[in-house]
């Protein structure tokens, strides 16, 4: 484990062994880092949010609380995974808003997902296990497996194997990932892993 001095992390926080956190990262009171992450200049860790193993936050990625990030997961940096629905900053008789006045919402990112810089992922959204969001990205919707989304708002262009590369069409109406040599199979719109690797 290495923290920079300039960090700031809770003494509630936890934080696994070989994980790395640099110039003026912001880990919050009872969040949970797994091991080997990497946690990137200026990022924001929320009240206890979960991080798994072998996690990347990129500098000045935003992860606000009660999000959950997967073993694998990839942030971007400037990502912003949101917690509120309908922000405001005063409630309808003009107090300013505390704790009691909105519920949080996390957004979760299921293993080996990627995030790519300055995406916004919307409160409450899953993004699936292996998903790849385009830099600049806005993410108002679950997104499934295996799918590449772009766009504002986002929407799935392509699918993308463990190795984050497009899959191409196989003449059995399989997909193929020309890294890997990974097999999928498409249906309903949802993509899953083949039995066999060829």
């Amino acid at each position: 484990m290495a923290i920079d001095p300039s960090a700031d992390v809770d003494e509630s926080a936890i934080i696994g062994e070989g994980t790395r956190v640099w110039h003026l990262a912001q880990i919050r009171e009872d969040a949970v880092l797994g091991p080997n992450c990497v946690i990137g200049r200026g990022a924001y860790i929320g009240p206890a949010v979960l991080v798994g193993a072998n996690v990347k936050v990129q500098n000045h990625a935003l992860v606000y609380e009660p999000a959950v990030l997967e073993d694998g997961v990839f942030i971007g940096p400037a990502v912003v995974l949101t917690n509120d629905m309908y922000p405001r900053a005063v409630t309808p008789d003009g107090r300013i808003k505390g704790e009691q006045d909105w519920h949080a919402q996390g957004v979760t990112v299921r293993q080996g997902a990627a995030v790519g810089a300055r995406s916004v992922v919307v409160a409450g959204v899953t993004i699936g296990r292996w998903a790849l969001i385009a830099a600049g990205a806005v993410v108002h919707r679950d997104v499934p497996d295996y799918a590449l989304m772009a766009g504002v708002p986002a929407r799935r262009i392509k699918w993308v194997g463990r190795a984050g590369v497009p899959l191409t069409p196989t003449d059995d109406g399989s997909w193929r990932c020309p890294e890997t040599g990974d097999l999928f199979t498409e249906r309903d719109g949802e993509l899953t892993p083949a039995a066999t690797r060829t």
